[in-house]
């Protein structure tokens, strides 16, 4: 199954980049995942929505061409970066690439509530969009204390039991993505 990680940190050092990268690297015999580039979005503008920068319009493409959408998100302050609402404002136009697309929102965070402020905003957001989201109920994947979680080597995910916990949420996310 082929699938679009968007990373709504363009921080060099990203912890959410390194989950999405360990997700790459996890899951490589079950999903084809590729991280889309949303540092190369221009802001949006109403003005160039029907004629878009190219950058946008393979943006728009991948998620179109994809089977699902994992969206893995920082928090600040209380919401969504402005990086990533700007890439889904993108995809909200015209095409409109996120209706009926299934996406699980995720986020990693050093604090101990994991994203979850961000992630109800981006779920709001994604209802807006008209997406076919992971339900949240158990589902949520809220990575806390990461500086616990990831190896400060290599940058991966090394903690056992939220390894284990993604494994199984990975799982409900293909059976979504069968029923699209």
């Amino acid at each position: 199954m082929k699938i679009v990680a968007i990373v709504g940190s363009i921080r060099k050092d990203s912890l959410n980049m390194h989950l999405a990268k360990t997700m790459q690297e996890r899951y490589q015999d079950k999903l084809d995942i590729e991280i889309a580039d949303i540092r190369s979005l221009p802001f949006y503008d109403q003005d160039e929505e029907n004629n878009p920068p190219q950058a946008v319009k393979e943006f728009k493409q991948k998620i179109a061409n994809a089977d699902g959408v994992i969206i893995i998100t920082p928090e600040y302050n209380w919401s969504i970066p402005g990086v990533l609402k700007n890439a889904l404002d993108w995809a909200s136009r015209v095409e409109k690439v996120f209706i009926g697309k299934p996406v699980f929102p995720m986020g990693v965070t050093m604090g101990a509530l994991g994203t979850i402020r961000a992630q109800l905003h981006l779920r709001e957001i994604l209802t807006g969009l008209q997406a076919k989201q992971m339900p949240p109920a158990g589902n949520e994947v809220l990575i806390g204390f990461a500086n616990q979680k990831f190896d400060a080597q290599t940058g991966r995910l090394v903690d056992e039991q939220t390894l284990g916990f993604l494994d199984s949420k990975i799982e409900v996310f293909i059976d979504l993505m069968k029923t699209v």
